[in-house]
């Protein structure tokens, strides 16, 4: 939604809304008090860093030359895609590489999406999923509704390598952290918390969460709840951000995938899922043919974007299959996303509602990235991040629809 002053902001939040009263109030109330493009602050969907000052090149359509060693993300991996090349140019497993990448992601507070600092689910609860695969031997691991421990990588690629299963979920997958000495520690970062309550307080006006008519904090909302040592930019950003993922629940994650000199392919897709989502839900992330798939013959595909959809149509299989029949990684990802759009008959009122994005990269080097909706006039491409040895760059994923105007 563009914002032209807060009175404007607020309209186009109460249709958004309709009839949820305490959540327009709310809501109306809170987008007139922030300044737009504060967002910067805390980062948007492609981070800061290496390529920041250049315009992201058009996902490749055609086969074009391809180059190894070669790694491929979602946009917030750009800045750690470094370290795991360097695990590549060193003659390193590939699956060691991409673990190396998505790790400081999920170290990451600022990241909502995957790990530490992640959004919880309905109930304050940060739950998380990851899953690998690992060409060379052809094996894969996952956890799913894990708690308590940060890098989700990490315990499936021990699901892989230290059991005789491919998943485990929930306490099991826990208990099975701790035996391999994993620490466990709280995953709720104060900026989550805060936006988890604010959440809370704007879902009705038939619940006594958030401060009743008597109050005289009744119209700051939300102000009260946070750090007074707050400078007043990183205030804006937060009411700004706070907003946003009210509105526009996140279903980001990071997947990252890599291929090394001798064409060997692994990858890893990692999460914190749709932020207050029912206790337990699961996406793609952790699902082996959906969220991420490799075959060390072909090459390797991964999702970010609403899980459900992705799911249906076993988005990263998909893909990898229709590279084995020829196409490049561009055009399989996004013959993939006409599946979830026929699966809507092409209602773009529904689909308006879907974000969805697929990564692909093939063990000749070649790589494409698609996303299920253009950007608006005048907005920002959605985009994924490539390093070929040389450096790491954003580069544009390539639409199936045209977004209309917000």
């Amino acid at each position: 939604m563009k914002e032209n002053g807060g009175s404007k902001a607020g309209e186009d939040l109460e249709r958004a809304l309709g009839s949820w009263s305490r959540r327009k109030f709310f809501l109306a109330t809170l987008a007139g008090g922030v300044a737009a493009g504060a967002r910067r602050l805390f980062g948007g969907e492609s981070p800061v860093g290496a390529g920041e000052a250049q315009r992201p090149q058009p996902s490749p359509r055609d086969w074009g030359q391809g180059k190894r060693p070669l790694m491929v993300s979602s946009s917030n991996g750009l800045r750690s895609l470094e370290k795991g090349m360097e695990i590549l140019k060193k003659g390193g497993d590939t699956l060691d590489a991409v673990i190396e990448a998505v790790v400081p992601v999920e170290d990451d507070p600022n990241d909502s999406s995957v790990g530490y600092g992640g959004l919880p689910n309905e109930d304050c609860i940060v739950e998380l999923d990851a899953s690998v695969m690992h060409g060379p031997t052809r094996r894969a691991g996952a956890v799913a509704s894990l708690r308590s421990i940060k890098n989700p990588s990490r315990v499936a690629k021990l699901v892989m390598e230290r059991s005789d299963h491919i998943l485990l979920v929930g306490p099991g997958a826990l208990r099975f952290a701790r035996a391999h000495g994993l620490a466990e520690e709280n995953l709720l970062t104060e900026r989550s918390r805060v936006a988890w309550l604010a959440w809370k307080e704007s879902m009705s006006d038939r619940d006594n969460w958030g401060p009743g008519l008597d109050s005289p904090e009744w119209k700051e909302r939300i102000s009260h709840l946070l750090d007074p040592k707050m400078s007043e930019a990183e205030r804006v950003a937060t009411l700004e951000w706070i907003r946003e993922v009210i509105l526009n629940p996140p279903t980001g994650t990071i997947n990252c995938l890599a291929v090394d000199p001798g064409g060997n392919v692994s990858g890893t897709t990692t999460t914190s899922g749709l932020a207050w989502k029912i206790a337990g839900r699961v996406g793609d992330s952790p699902i082996v043919g959906a969220g991420l798939y490799v075959d060390n013959d072909v090459g390797a595909a991964g999702s970010t974007g609403r899980g459900e959809e992705n799911i249906r149509v076993c988005g990263a299989h998909t893909i990898v299959e229709l590279m084995r029949q020829g196409k490049s990684p561009t055009d399989a990802c996004l013959e993939t996303l006409k599946r979830v759009v026929r699966n809507y008959n092409d209602d773009r009122a529904r689909l308006r509602r879907i974000s969805l994005l697929f990564y692909a990269l093939n063990k000749n080097g070649q790589h494409g990235g698609a996303s299920l909706w253009g950007p608006p006039r005048g907005g920002r491409p959605r985009t994924y991040a490539v390093h070929d040895g040389t450096e790491a760059r954003l580069v544009e994923c390539a639409p199936l629809l045209e977004a209309v105007e917000s």
